[in-house]
């Protein structure tokens, strides 16, 4: 089987939907828990570098110093090695900040049930191939990538942050939005206290269950997205033949 190296940064956080894409395709994931001081392994013999989202930021490494080692691993797989690589949420603003771009605090956040618009150039990029036009996502971020390295296109933007997404070549991606959410990931934040009550300091009183009255009807289209985009990127990008 081919080997996915996730990097993840909080408990309770999966690659989601993608774990459905990986077993379809042989590729077996193995994450690291970094925030609890697992060590980066080796990176050869992986076949995909899988970045996930956190409620930390790129420049908080006095707090978070693993984050240091994780860029120049990112660095290393995304430049160096050219290999496939696909980032979410902090994982996008790892993948920009890793590689020259700045990231900074957002002037709006963005959380819960957001439009984003693919860019009209990127509508013939191999990565977003039959993606044009705008489509609803679930987002949750509070920082953004304020100028994307000097190599990246731009695929997507919104209203409230104009890097949504952004290429490396055909063999990086990175994704603002949370791609990844399923409804069985929303559903799992009702069993959890710290979720619902970050979801209310952000939006109100009763904000999970807005936020689910939103999601739920709209996570068919999302998840067609989210095919869409895998499909595009294991062609391109050469992960999959």
């Amino acid at each position: 089987m081919k080997k996915a190296l996730i990097f993840q940064h909080m408990n309770h956080d999966t690659p989601g939907r993608f774990l459905d894409y990986f077993v379809e395709d042989g590729i077996a994931p193995h994450a690291v828990r970094l925030w609890e001081g697992q060590t980066i392994p080796s990176l050869k013999g992986y076949d995909l570098m899988f970045v996930l989202g956190g409620a930390m930021d790129v420049w908080e490494t006095d707090e978070n110093p693993w984050l240091l080692a994780e860029k120049q691993a990112i660095r290393e797989w995304v430049v160096d090695r050219g290999k496939p690589y696909i980032g979410l949420c902090l994982g996008h603003q790892l993948l920009a900040n890793a590689l020259g771009g700045e990231v900074a605090p957002a002037q709006e956040s963005e959380v819960g049930v957001h439009e984003v618009k693919v860019n009209g150039a990127a509508e013939g990029h191999p990565l977003f191939t039959g993606l044009g036009g705008s489509h609803k996502v679930m987002q949750w971020h509070h920082a953004e990538v304020k100028t994307p390295p000097r190599e990246a296109t731009v695929l997507a933007s919104s209203p409230r942050a104009e890097v949504q997404a952004i290429a490396i070549d055909n063999h990086a991606l990175g994704m603002q939005f949370h791609a990844e959410f399923s409804p069985q990931t929303v559903a799992s934040w009702e069993s959890l206290p710290a979720y619902v009550a970050a979801l209310e300091r952000e939006l109100g009183a009763g904000a999970y269950a807005q936020v689910s009255a939103d999601a739920y009807p709209l996570m068919p289209q999302m998840g067609a997205m989210t095919r869409r985009i895998y499909d595009n990127f294991k062609r391109a990008s050469g992960l999959v033949r």
